[in-house]
């Protein structure tokens, strides 16, 4: 790594704030997960898949691969950093994650993949960090591995799905996982997995991705709201992904029908407040959308992602905030890293 990105990763003064660049949307795959998957998932129905050399993984209808190698290869990875400019990661698992296991295996994989995050944080302890899993279809294994990975270095929130299989974020018997988060100051993240029509009008054409995850965001998003999570926790950080979805382009018909429809009514604020609670990532592949967004819901609740290190990723992710003109260089500052800096208490030294 050369001399002056080392020196800006180095330093977390104010000064300096303009040339970090924090990627709050970047996700690994740890060999030790991989692993526990390939020996122990065939019996909760999941599945280790060799493509030709490349490993991928199937649990249900979820299939994720090949899993190039710069998803596990941490040395990989940081070379892309320096080349993109990207200062600090916060890792994440995606798909197939730990919800299509039994108890004992949900947990395991979450504890072995938290543990990684913790040992890709004490190779880089400036650059990466880490979101931790949990075994949210068993909320007190869930509690517990939260108040666990607490205390590990490096772990700056959780990483949950939109929904947990079928079951919508909105379901009381998650809300006793959310109060233990707000206790602990543990941001969510969230991302899509097993999708709304996924394995129907979606199955073609790669439309369970380019549409089942933004609107699957939009339906999270709108349960967080309309059930009540977001009021009964009022300290709760909640971040989705891809912009928002199509969250930030339907809250005008959102609050159209929370004005008129009695479905709505036990909501008591217009539902457009609730669109600051949330935070976003700038992964929407347009200026004018990514310009939209920030006009939603402020420069302040955005935060720079790149979806590494799949095709639907930025390759280049500062590049549309450093461009958009429309933005201060104030507001870029916070987009590319005091937003993020201030949530996650990313302080360096």
């Amino acid at each position: 790594m050369n001399q002056s990105l080392n020196a800006t990763v180095a330093c977390s003064c104010s000064s300096c704030n303009a040339f970090r660049a924090i990627d709050i949307h970047a996700h690994y795959y740890s060999q030790e997960y991989i692993d526990v998957v390939k020996r122990h998932g065939p019996a909760d129905g999941a599945e280790w898949v060799d493509l030709n050399g490349t490993q991928a993984l199937r649990a249900g209808p979820l299939f994720t691969g090949p899993i190039a190698n710069k998803f596990i290869d941490l040395d990989l990875r940081l070379a892309d950093m320096e080349q993109s400019g990207v200062t600090q990661q916060i890792l994440s698992l995606t798909q197939p994650m730990v919800y299509w296991a039994q108890a004992g295996l949900a947990d395991r994989l979450s504890q072995v993949f938290n543990d990684s995050l913790a040992q890709a944080h004490e190779k880089a302890p400036t650059q990466l960090f880490g979101f931790a899993t949990l075994p949210m279809q068993f909320p007190d294994l869930a509690i517990a591995e939260a108040k666990r990975v607490a205390k590990i270095s490096g772990i700056k929130g959780v990483y949950l799905g939109t929904a947990i299989n079928d079951t919508q974020l909105s379901a009381p018997l998650f809300w006793p996982v959310y109060q233990v988060l707000e206790e602990l100051g543990l941001p969510i993240f969230l991302h899509p997995l097993k999708v709304v029509g996924m394995q129907d009008r979606l199955s073609q054409y790669f439309l369970a991705n380019l549409l089942g995850n933004p609107f699957d965001t939009a339906i999270a998003a709108a349960h967080l709201v309309f059930s009540g999570v977001m009021d009964a926790f009022p300290n709760l950080q909640v971040a989705l992904p891809h912009g928002g979805g199509a969250l930030p382009f339907l809250l005008g018909r959102i609050a159209h029908g929370w004005s008129v429809r009695p479905e709505c009514a036990s909501l008591k604020r217009n539902p457009r407040e609730y669109a600051t609670r949330f935070y976003y990532d700038t992964i929407t592949h347009d200026p004018a959308a990514l310009a939209f967004l920030i006009q939603q819901v402020g420069a302040e609740r955005v935060m720079l992602g790149s979806d590494y290190c799949f095709d639907m990723g930025v390759t280049s992710p500062r590049t549309p905030i450093e461009t958009l003109e429309s933005l201060s260089g104030g507001q870029k500052d916070m987009i590319l890293s005091g937003n993020a800096n201030r949530l996650l208490k990313l302080e360096v030294s």
